[in-house]
């Protein structure tokens, strides 16, 4: 087999760039929908911003609905289906399980360029009411669904107090959503800007009323306070 070390051949180095490709030209278009909103965007921007010919871009993606469809399934959807990896192998409490989940999602979502796609759908919805139908059905209900089973569990195992686990999971995720939002809309104008608590104290909330025995509760509040502290 010949030596290859020392030099790559014109031929590989093309193959490793246009495999790159659809990768590149997600970050772009992701910067710019969030940039210059969804609307304005269009594929001749993408393309310039990928550092490809409008033509190239054309070969990949027929449209930019399709571009933001494949950022979703690329980039999101992968996360959802570690989440219900995580679920379906976790031994411990329901409670450790679901603040995991809801720092999961926050360190990979909310704290990533990810953040920008709620605030996108949001604005855009009545627009482009296809792609928020998109969203809705294979993120928000997707993930919902997901904490959903994990309140259910801790209720059926006398963990969490009986409430309506599908209601419940919506307390848990709008807020979450709603930050993402308002990072990409008001924080810059707010004088308060600081999330540093926010996550800690809505699980702390949720957990509060969730869980049946009150020592247990203020036990895993105190132990996650410890945690975040050190």
């Amino acid at each position: 087999m010949p030596d290859c070390s020392h030099k790559t051949p014109v031929n590989c180095r093309w193959k490793r760039r246009k495999d790159a490709r659809p990768e590149e030209i997600l970050d772009a278009a992701l910067q710019l929908f969030t940039e210059k909103g969804f609307s304005a965007t269009r594929m001749v921007d993408v393309a310039k911003a990928a550092g490809i010919s409008k033509g190239t871009l054309y070969l990949y993606f027929e449209n930019k609905e399709e571009i933001f469809r494949q950022v979703v399934q690329q980039r999101i959807t992968p996360i959802i289906d570690k989440i219900d990896a995580l679920i379906e192998l976790f031994d411990g409490s329901q409670a450790d399980l679901l603040r995991q989940l809801i720092n999961n999602w926050w360190l990979e979502i909310a704290c990533t360029s990810l953040s920008a796609i709620p605030k996108i759908i949001v604005s855009e919805s009545g627009n482009f009411p296809e792609l928020a139908r998109f969203f809705t059905l294979n993120v928000v209900t997707r993930s919902r669904r997901l904490f959903s089973k994990v309140i259910s569990r801790g209720m059926k195992n006398g963990e969490f107090h009986i409430y309506d686990a599908e209601t419940v999971a919506r307390l848990v995720v709008a807020p979450l959503v709603q930050a993402t939002i308002w990072m990409h809309s008001l924080k810059p104008y707010d004088d308060d800007a600081g999330t540093q608590n926010y996550l800690q104290l809505h699980t702390d909330f949720i957990l509060k009323n969730l869980l049946k025995h009150e020592k247990t509760a203020e036990k895993h509040i105190q132990g996650a306070n410890t945690n975040a502290s050190n």
